[in-house]
């Protein structure tokens, strides 16, 4: 039998642990949001406001703050 390469053990391995765990939880994205879900998805929004991707002449990128002075999330 062919060694198998790192995808393959991957499905196998992630196949063994949904006959455990049973298979990924899915629910209907065509559902009216709740208040709570809303209040949520403003904290979230809002968080990403303050922070900014910066890209190095390498083409990495990482996240700095859009105002260095607001200690709000540190």
């Amino acid at each position: 039998m062919a060694k198998e390469n790192g995808a393959q053990r991957f499905m196998r391995a992630t196949g063994k642990l949904r006959a455990v765990f049973g298979p990924a939880n899915r629910s209907s994205l065509v559902h009216d949001m709740t208040e709570e879900n809303r209040k949520l998805l403003a904290q979230r929004e809002a968080e990403t406001q303050q922070w900014e991707t910066v890209r190095r002449p390498d083409g990495s990128t990482y996240v700095v703050p859009r105002n260095p002075d607001d200690k709000s999330l540190r």
